[in-house]
């Protein structure tokens, strides 16, 4: 399920980053393509945390 979602990050954020690369060069509207870009680069942020494996915590482990 996790990698589904990853995915669905991946694909909204080439659509935001493309979108706002359309609305700045198209449109002539800057500000909302630039926030759209922005709005991109965030999700490719989060799919990039989100994929970086992190430790095992022993906590979690005993907490069973």
């Amino acid at each position: 399920m996790a990698g589904t979602i990853l995915s669905i990050l991946m694909l909204a954020g080439m659509a935001l980053t493309g979108g706002g690369a359309y609305a700045i060069v198209k449109k002539g509207n800057r500000k909302r393509g630039m926030l759209m870009i922005l709005a991109g680069l965030v999700m490719f942020g989060n799919v990039a945390i989100s994929a970086i494996p992190g430790p095992d915590l022993p906590v979690l482990e005993n907490a069973r």
